[in-house]
C-alpha cells in the first residue's frame, strides 16, 4: 500500500484525492483558530511536493523529535527511497496547502527523455535522499490557488486536478537552478543575472505604472533583446506575463483578506476600471472576483 488512507477522505478542512496511479493531492485549508494535525502514511517509492499557500505549516520528522515550517509561498520537496516518509504535519490556524504525491516510476514518465534535467532521477542521485526548499513562484501560486478553490462538477475533478497537478509539477522544474549552464551560458554571467533581477524588482515595485519594455532594459543596463532572454531564462516567462502573474495573485490575497471591494484591489494593482481588472481575473483564475471572494 502506498498510502493508508482512501483515495478521497475528507477530514475537516482536508481532502486527500488519487487522481490517478500513481499521483495523489493532498489539499488543506485550516480556516480555524487552531492548528491543525495531518497524518498519513507514504511509502518509500514516492517523492513529495508539499506547497504554502498561505500561512505556515509546520512538517514533524521521527516521531516529532525533529521539525521543518514552511512558511507562505515557500514548498518542500521530500524523497528518501530508504525509508517510508509518512506526512505528519501541524498547519498553523489560517493556513492552506497544497501536496503532490508522485511515485518516482510515475514522475520518471513524466521526464523519460529529459531525466538529467532533474538531480534526484540522474543515475548517480536515484537511490540518494533528496530535500530541497524553493520559493513559490506567481505562476505557481495560482494554480494553488486554483486547486484550493475550484469548485466543479465531481464528475470532472480528478481530470481537473490531474491537469492542474501536471502543470504545477512543470513549473515547479522550470527553474534556473535545474539549468544547465552549458545549454544556458546567460546563466553564467554574474552580472547580467544581478540585472534581470533588478528588472524584476523594478517592475514588482512599480506594477501599477510598470515601464515599457525599452525603458527597463536601458534602466538596468542590457540590451532589449538580452533583457527578453535572460528573463525567460531566469524566470521562465516572458516579463509582462511574470508581471500579470503576479499582480493576479497579489489581488487574491487582497481578496481574501476581506478588507477592499473589487474596485479598490484593481487599482491597487493598476487597473483604472473595475470592468479592465474583472476581465483580467477572469481569464487568470476562470471566475470573476466577487464569485472568487463568495467562494
Amino acid at each position: 500500500m502506498a498510502f493508508m488512507s482512501e483515495k478521497n477522505n475528507a477530514r475537516g478542512s482536508e481532502q486527500f484525492i488519487e487522481i490517478e496511479e500513481g499521483i495523489s493531492i493532498l489539499s488543506i485549508k485550516n480556516d480555524s483558530e487552531r492548528e491543525e494535525c495531518i497524518t498519513h502514511h507514504i511509502s518509500a517509492d514516492f517523492i513529495q511536493f508539499h506547497f504554502c499557500a498561505k500561512g505556515e505549516i509546520k512538517f514533524n520528522f521521527n516521531e516529532g523529535r525533529y521539525a521543518l515550517n514552511i512558511k507562505e509561498d515557500s514548498s518542500l520537496l521530500l524523497y528518501n527511497p530508504e525509508r517510508d516518509l509518512p506526512v505528519n504535519l501541524e498547519a498553523m490556524s489560517e493556513s492552506w496547502s497544497v501536496s503532490i504525491l508522485i511515485s518516482i516510476k510515475k514522475l520518471h514518465t513524466l521526464f523519460s527523455a529529459e531525466a538529467n534535467y532533474i538531480d534526484f532521477l540522474t543515475e548517480d542521485n536515484r537511490d540518494k535522499k533528496f530535500y530541497k526548499e524553493v520559493m513559490v513562484s506567481p505562476a505557481m501560486a495560482v494554480i494553488l490557488s486554483q486547486i484550493l478553490n475550484f469548485n466543479l462538477h465531481p464528475s470532472v475533478r480528478k481530470i481537473y486536478l490531474k491537469g492542474k497537478a501536471y502543470e504545477l509539477i512543470g513549473l515547479y522544474f522550470n527553474r534556473p537552478a535545474e539549468a544547465d549552464i552549458e545549454q544556458c551560458p546567460f546563466l553564467d554571467d554574474e552580472v547580467n543575472v544581478k540585472k534581470i533581477k533588478l528588472a524584476k524588482s523594478i517592475i514588482l515595485q512599480r506594477m501599477t505604472e510598470p515601464p515599457t519594455l525599452q525603458q527597463l532594459a536601458d534602466e538596468v543596463g542590457l540590451s532589449l533583446k538580452k533583457l527578453k532572454e535572460g528573463f525567460k531564462e531566469i524566470y521562465g516567462d516572458t516579463v509582462f506575463s511574470f508581471l500579470f502573474d503576479y499582480k493576479m495573485d497579489y489581488a487574491r490575497k487582497l481578496l481574501e483578506k476581506g478588507q477592499h471591494n473589487v474596485n479598490e484591489v484593481g487599482l491597487s494593482i493598476g487597473y483604472s476600471t473595475a470592468s479592465h481588472f474583472i476581465s483580467a481575473f477572469k481569464k487568470k483564475f476562470g471566475t470573476t472576483p466577487k464569485k472568487y471572494i463568495q467562494g
